[in-house]
């Protein structure tokens, strides 16, 4: 049995996390924030060692008379809209910085929650390199990527300067992920989660129009994962002896918005019903046309799970949660 610690536990992923590390024995350390909301029902089925705000992080990271297994850091602002980017560099960076180092003080192995939109653009690829001439020719295209990449770029520049670091450390870059326990993310929430409201309602899945002269409409492509498949790989990192490093977890296979429209309203026995909207002011120039996982890195140090289509990942996400009455893990 081990003890975890999981920043943002209280959230999506994390969340999803912590209903898998109880499930197989473990204890486990949440910290997050709960407000007022009803994302306390993402927890509301967990046994769990503790539950402590954020700002009482170290304090009860310092009264732990047990080595810890892993911390799981996964805590962050993750809306990609947050203007006040003084906020989003004190959460995303200046505090994964202090938990790196506590890790490295304590000897406790350390895996944190990177992100896809440390790519741009796509420009110049979607590989997890560490090597530092590839992380600085990197361009995100918000605030939200350029504080992941900002933390990216200090843990690797730590570790080729022979700095402490944690004995093991990985930063996962995650890709498009959707599924249970998302609800408490407003406009956040993924697009598959979207679809399913729109077409339950009875209305038409929007997407947005192209950017691009030559991308037709609903034919931008993101790579979507399950995020079963994500926390798979989070614990077999976590589990045994993997390099340290940025790794990508994501399906490795994009695709379209319209192969996933048509996917969710095969789910609901529906008849598609599609409509495209113009691209909001606010995310032209910010707005990813395509994304894609290289999972070779990964998949070089043994990882082989397969991962779901989006054809059944939306299956089982609208079966097994968003039609039954209680749609939480």
């Amino acid at each position: 049995m081990g003890r975890y610690v999981v920043t943002g536990g209280a959230g999506f992923i994390g969340s999803n996390l912590v209903e898998a590390l109880e499930s197989r024995g473990d204890d486990v350390i949440v910290i997050d924030a709960l407000g007022v909301g009803a994302k306390w029902r993402n927890l509301a089925k967990r046994r769990l060692l503790d539950l402590t705000p954020p700002a009482e992080l170290f304090p009860r990271l310092d009264a732990e008379s047990e080595p810890l297994t892993a911390v799981f850091h996964l805590g962050a602002i993750s809306d990609t809209t947050e203007a006040d980017v003084d906020l989003i560099i004190d959460t995303n960076f200046r505090l994964s910085c202090r938990l790196w180092r506590w890790c490295a003080d304590h000897d406790a192995p350390f895996i944190y929650a990177s992100s896809a939109a440390t790519y741009g653009d796509g420009a110049r690829g979607w590989r997890d390199d560490s090597d530092p001439v590839h992380l600085a020719a990197l361009r995100p295209l918000n605030a939200y990527g350029w504080s992941k990449h900002l933390f990216d770029r200090w843990a690797v520049h730590r570790v080729d300067s022979g700095s402490s670091a944690p004995p093991r450390w990985a930063g996962l870059k995650f890709f498009n992920v959707y599924g249970p326990n998302e609800l408490h993310k407003g406009p956040q929430r993924s697009v598959v989660l979207q679809m399913f409201e729109a077409i339950a309602a009875g209305e038409k899945v929007r997407l947005f129009c192209s950017s691009q002269p030559d991308c037709p409409n609903g034919e931008q492509k993101r790579d979507f994962v399950w995020v079963g498949d994500c926390v798979a790989a989070m614990l077999w990192i976590a589990d045994g002896a993997r390099p340290s490093g940025l790794y990508n977890v994501g399906s490795g296979a994009a695709r379209s918005f319209l192969e996933l429209a048509r996917a969710a309203h095969a789910a609901l026995n529906r008849d598609s019903r599609i409509e495209f909207i113009p691209m909001p002011t606010a995310l032209e120039g910010k707005y990813q046309n395509f994304t894609e996982a290289d999972m070779s890195k990964l998949r070089s140090v043994g990882w082989s799970q397969p991962t779901l289509s989006i054809e059944d990942g939306v299956r089982r996400y609208y079966e097994d949660f968003l039609t039954r009455p209680d749609s939480y893990r």
